[in-house]
């Protein structure tokens, strides 16, 4: 049976972490609240895992998830999760980080709404507000700014934009928070891409699919919602008991193997490109 909405978490663990010393906040693994936490959301009609390490499946298996097997030369969780998607019966799939311990179920489902809705919607994120200069200068913040419709223009290291004459209001700009949500078809196209000049400069790799002339819907999330995710899991982390060795690793370099698109997959990409501008 074809299910609407499936969502992918690729663990992200950092060292010191391994399979046999997981991150456990409040007796769980973190990857179980991830889980639990994105079954949670209404429009997800199944939620899997996706590993290249067995013991990792075992562990989300333990606590009576769904993990599936890839393999271990993906470069990124995006090549990851498509593998996955090759064989998925879906329409839509959403990519959600393994380290979001804390992340509001509406604010996944509010992401996932415009691609769900709307076939011309291929791809779509999230934006929060930012108050602070701080870390509207922080280069590991990524900062995005959209049309008037909502669509990404760009993301950056920078600070975008640039207020030449002063902020004329408390809103700098916006964070980019990395949860994406993508009809399945274009990610398998997507990941067929090959990285592009601004993606290589700013590694960000969202930008592969605006300078392929792909469109990306950003919605936006209260900043009180966001910043109380941020502090419950950076508190949950300090609170983390280090373990021995690190072989929940994250994505190593490889080359990308995703199963090849359809014909009709490259024939849906023309409509998903943004409308050549007017002369």
């Amino acid at each position: 049976m074809r299910l609407d909405v499936v969502a992918i978490i690729p663990p992200a663990m950092s060292p010191p972490v391994s399979p046999e010393n997981p991150a456990l906040i409040a007796g769980r693994p973190m990857v179980q609240h991830v889980y639990e936490r994105t079954r949670a959301v209404p429009r997800v009609a199944r939620t899997v895992v996706a590993t290249d390490d067995e013991r990792i499946a075992a562990a989300v298996r333990g606590f009576g998830g769904e993990a599936v097997m890839t393999r271990p030369t993906h470069p990124s969780g995006t090549d990851r999760i498509a593998e996955v998607a090759a064989g998925l019966d879906c329409a839509v799939v959403v990519n959600v980080q393994g380290d979001f311990p804390f992340l509001e179920p509406d604010m996944l489902d509010r992401t996932i709404a415009p691609v769900q809705a709307t076939a011309d919607v291929p791809m779509a994120t999230l934006k929060v507000p930012i108050a602070d200069r701080a870390e509207m200068a922080n280069p590991n913040v990524v900062k995005v700014v959209t049309d008037a419709d909502g669509y990404a223009l760009y993301f950056s290291r920078s600070p975008v934009p640039y207020w030449r004459d002063g902020a004329s209001g408390s809103v700098l700009g916006y964070r980019h928070i990395g949860l994406y949500v993508y009809r399945r078809d274009f990610l398998l196209h997507f990941a067929q891409l090959a990285p592009t000049p601004l993606e290589r400069a700013e590694k960000l790799e969202q930008l592969r699919a605006l300078e392929s002339g792909f469109r990306i819907k950003v919605v936006e999330t209260a900043d009180a919602a966001w910043r109380s995710i941020r502090r419950r899991t950076s508190s949950a982390r300090r609170r983390t008991p280090r373990g021995k060795g690190n072989v929940m690793r994250r994505t190593s370099n490889g080359p990308s193997s995703s199963s090849s698109p359809a014909a009709s997959c490259r024939r849906s990409a023309r409509a998903w490109r943004r409308p050549p501008s007017a002369p």
